[in-house]
């Protein structure tokens, strides 16, 4: 009698448990298109010198770094180059020891974290202080 019983039951179960599937599929959520961050770092690069600007990459993709202006001469060639940044010391990656206005490196970052973008002097060829800016994009 208690098998009767169990079988019954079974029976009223087993439509409604099939009755609970769905046979239109399963729309998987669209990942947000990363947007592009873009920075401004400007300053003075003097005869013989360097200067290191970081910033932190939230998403790895694409890194450009472009000079967007130098004063007062727009035709000088300087160096521009892309790293790393540990916290004191800029490792290049990619550099262009003779870039000039609208010059821009590009990189990928793999991961996220420090990187940094490097303004210098590269063949002593800077004979007075050079005005720039630079625009840094990525993700």
């Amino acid at each position: 009698m208690l098998r009767s019983r169990t079988f019954r039951a079974l029976l009223v179960l087993v439509p409604l448990a099939a009755g609970c599937g769905s046979d239109e599929p399963t729309e998987t959520p669209n990942a947000p298109t990363p947007v592009p961050v873009t920075e401004t770092f400007s300053g003075t690069l003097t005869p013989n010198g360097g200067r290191t600007h970081e910033f932190i990459v939230q998403q790895a993709g694409t890194v450009t770094v472009r000079f967007s202006s130098l004063a007062p001469d727009e035709t000088v060639n300087i160096g521009l180059s892309l790293g790393t940044w540990n916290g004191m010391v800029c490792q290049i990656i990619l550099a262009n020891d003779h870039a000039g206005l609208n010059t821009t490196v590009t990189g990928t970052a793999q991961n996220t974290g420090a990187f940094c973008a490097r303004v210098y002097d590269a063949d002593g060829t800077v004979a007075a202080p050079v005005e720039y800016a630079i625009e840094v994009t990525h993700f």
